[in-house]
């Protein structure tokens, strides 16, 4: 009798299978031959399973964001068609009424095709903010540079600079298009605010530029950062013109930390208050308490340091 197949120590049986595995009265085979294990197998539906479930709430949030649009477009239809039926029923008022019914067809359908298709989460906003902000702190610290912040306006299309000095009492530079300033009565690192652009956001949304008046820049700023751009739940601004001071209170700001450097919300107040009232602006940041504070040499000489 030949011995092949046969393990004479515990006398089980074994044979070649047909695709290269062995298989026995211990378990099935294990691995193809191509050496794809089931183990293998397991974790490949698994991963496809975690990236449909992910491709899901993708498209949910995506529906949940878009559903107030929706909803407001629909609202708008449904408007204009009540408002056609009553000018069809009434002739008395029919031009109101077909006035109506137009408007609310047209801003249904404008607001129905442009409602967003894509969003940005929050934590996406302040993790690629937060990555910036501590390269920056990282680059002042190195230079020896001063925890002090001020924002020079150019008057130009730039709007405003960060200054960041590095010797207390040190003038800010008259010019602004290098990085670093090596002047020793100058010296410190200028750097384009992240205030700027969204001050830009807000002023192409204002009937008339911005206030020169103190108390209603604020307002305007306040109003700007909260129903306009949408990175804070509230921001409530206390101004104290004589003394060249503005104090804002920020609750639930998108990017986390105001002390973080040149903190998107911060920033846009500082910019917006130097670019208003055509001044420098030194900021000072209280996170615990989230205050903000913007400081300017007021009409009577007094602010500002």
């Amino acid at each position: 009798m030949s011995s092949e197949g046969v393990d004479t120590e515990s006398g089980s049986t074994t044979s070649p299978a047909a695709d290269g595995t062995t298989a026995g009265e211990d378990g099935p085979a294990t691995t193809d031959s191509g050496g794809t294990t089931a183990d293998d197998v397991e974790r490949r539906a698994q991963l496809e399973m975690l990236a449909e479930e992910n491709r899901q709430l993708r498209e949910a949030y995506v529906s949940a964001r878009q559903s107030p649009y929706r909803k407001t477009a629909q609202g708008l239809v449904v408007l204009g068609l009540v408002a056609g039926l009553g000018g069809l029923l009434l002739p008395d008022g029919r031009d109101v009424l077909f006035a109506l019914a137009g408007t609310g067809l047209f801003g249904g359908l404008l607001t129905y095709y442009l409602t967003p298709e894509h969003f940005v989460t929050a934590d996406v906003s302040e993790n690629v903010y937060g990555t910036m902000a501590a390269n920056e702190a990282a680059i002042a610290a190195e230079l020896g540079l001063r925890d002090e912040r001020i924002y020079l306006p150019t008057g130009d299309s730039r709007l405003a600079r960060l200054f960041v000095p590095q010797r207390p009492e040190t003038e800010p530079p008259s010019t602004l298009t290098a990085p670093l300033v090596s002047e020793s009565s100058h010296r410190g690192l200028v750097l384009e605010a992240t205030g700027t652009e969204l001050l830009r956001s807000v002023r192409r949304t204002l009937e008339d530029d911005l206030a020169r008046s103190p108390t209603e820049l604020g307002d305007q700023l306040a109003d700007g950062l909260v129903e306009t751009l949408e990175l804070a739940r509230s921001a409530e601004v206390d101004v104290d013109a004589d003394d060249g001071r503005a104090t804002i209170a920020v609750a639930e700001n998108e990017f986390g930390d105001l002390e973080q450097f040149d903190h998107p919300v911060a920033s846009f107040f500082a910019v917006g208050f130097a670019v208003g009232l055509e001044q420098p602006v030194r900021l000072e940041v209280d996170a615990d308490a989230g205050l903000l504070t913007c400081r300017w040499e007021s009409e009577n000489g007094t602010g500002s340091r």
